[in-house]
C-alpha cells in the first residue's frame, strides 16, 4: 500500500528568477526523492505540492511531468503521482 508523506507547509524555495519555477521545484523533489524524504510508493500530491511552494497546479503538473519523463514518478490515472 502506498505511503503519505506529509510535506513541508511552509515554501520550501526561494525561487531564482532566472530559472523557471516548475524546474527548482522538480529539483526539490528530486533530493527528497534522492535523500529518502520521499520514499518509494509515496504519493506525490499536486494538491499539498501547490500550497507548499504557492504556484499554480500547471506549474506543479509541468514539474511532475519532468520527474515521470525522468522514471522517478509513476502516475496512474484516478490514483495520482507515486514515487517510482
Amino acid at each position: 500500500m502506498p505511503t503519505c508523506v506529509p510535506l513541508r507547509t511552509v515554501r520550501a524555495v526561494d525561487f531564482d528568477p532566472t530559472r523557471p519555477k516548475w524546474e527548482q521545484i522538480a529539483d526539490q523533489l528530486r533530493a527528497r526523492i534522492a535523500d529518502g524524504t520521499l520514499p518509494p510508493r509515496a504519493l506525490v500530491s499536486e494538491v499539498q505540492l501547490e500550497a507548499e511552494f504557492e504556484v499554480a497546479r500547471g506549474t506543479v503538473r509541468k514539474a511532475t511531468a519532468a520527474l515521470r519523463d525522468e522514471g522517478l514518478l509513476i502516475t496512474t490515472p484516478g490514483l495520482g503521482s507515486f514515487v517510482a
